[in-house]
């Protein structure tokens, strides 16, 4: 419905009055040179970013719902405030979704890091699903889905643990050699409006690159992981890089639940393993998975 206090249909408000009724009072409310009232929804964000990131600033996020409203009114307001540029990148995320559509908090439909982590997934997992699609693509979340990258994950860190194990049998941990050409593989795919499947492709590929050396590989892996943050600088099994799949998503469900200070489940996942004949050391580094008696 068009309000009758707008000239025109793209006019929002900068400040918004508190209701005449002295029985009805704001919880929050201030004086103001036009009367009692409280700002705008916009005007709080360009107030805030005027006062702590200055006129102009290089990075703004958000979801693509805020494109067409929110972000469109804080660059007009702003850039008429400064008389500069508001925002040189804007990064609007599209939605992650389930089957039945778009997780939204005011519906409470979302599902929160710690339902993960009791399900016995890592929020490295979760992690691990996010860097396989682009940011500005939609993302289905489905259990299926996230077992599979679940999966994936713990493949990554046994091969890079595999790696890490040869690379300190033979090689000078002070040797930083490191193909540039690779690098600059990675460095393209996450320059490229940080095009973060790529440059998972690109890890995946140096991990199974035959022509470089251990050390090589490590190095970059390590150079890698300070981008995408997935603990792959870590040890997870030092003691036995042979461990089955299904003995590792044992560990992977202790970690979690260690994480997630749930110290029962992380004592009743030790006991399962080492019914099953696995010894879980826990060490600064990580953890170490030893089969008993070997």
């Amino acid at each position: 419905q068009f309000s009758t206090e707008k000239k025109n249909k793209t006019d929002f408000a900068l400040w918004k009055f508190s209701p005449k009724d002295s029985d009805t009072k704001r919880q929050m409310e201030w004086d103001s040179p036009w009367g009692k009232g409280f700002p705008g929804w916009h005007i709080e964000c360009s107030a805030m970013s005027k006062k702590f990131l200055g006129d102009t600033f290089d990075i703004h996020c958000g979801g693509i719902d805020h494109v067409p409203i929110h972000h469109t009114n804080e660059i007009a307001q702003s850039e008429a405030c400064n008389g500069k540029p508001f925002v040189h990148y804007w990064l609007h995320g599209a939605f992650l979704e389930e089957e039945s559509g778009k997780m939204s908090k005011s519906k409470g439909e979302f599902l929160r890091v710690k339902t993960l982590v009791d399900k016995g997934y890592s929020p490295l997992d979760y992690r691990y699903l996010c860097l396989g699609t682009h940011y500005r693509k939609r993302l289905l979340f489905s259990w299926e889905i996230l077992e599979q990258a679940k999966t994936a994950m713990a493949r990554l860190k046994q091969n890079v643990q595999q790696i890490r194990d040869e690379a300190k049998k033979n090689f000078d941990a002070r040797d930083a050699s490191m193909p540039e050409g690779e690098r600059e593989k990675f460095l393209e795919a996450v320059n490229d409006d940080l095009n973060m499947p790529q440059a998972l492709a690109v890890l995946w590929g140096v991990v199974r690159n035959d022509k470089l050396s251990s050390i090589e590989k490590m190095n970059l892996v390590n150079d890698f992981n300070r981008v995408l943050g997935l603990d792959l600088d870590k040890d997870i099994e030092a003691g036995n890089t042979n461990v089955p799949a299904e003995i590792m998503e044992l560990v992977e469900k202790r970690i979690a639940a260690k994480k997630a200070k749930d110290f029962k489940k992380a004592d009743s996942l030790r006991d399962e393993l080492k019914s099953l004949g696995w010894e879980v050391l826990d060490k600064k580094d990580g953890v170490e998975v030893k089969e008993i008696g070997k």
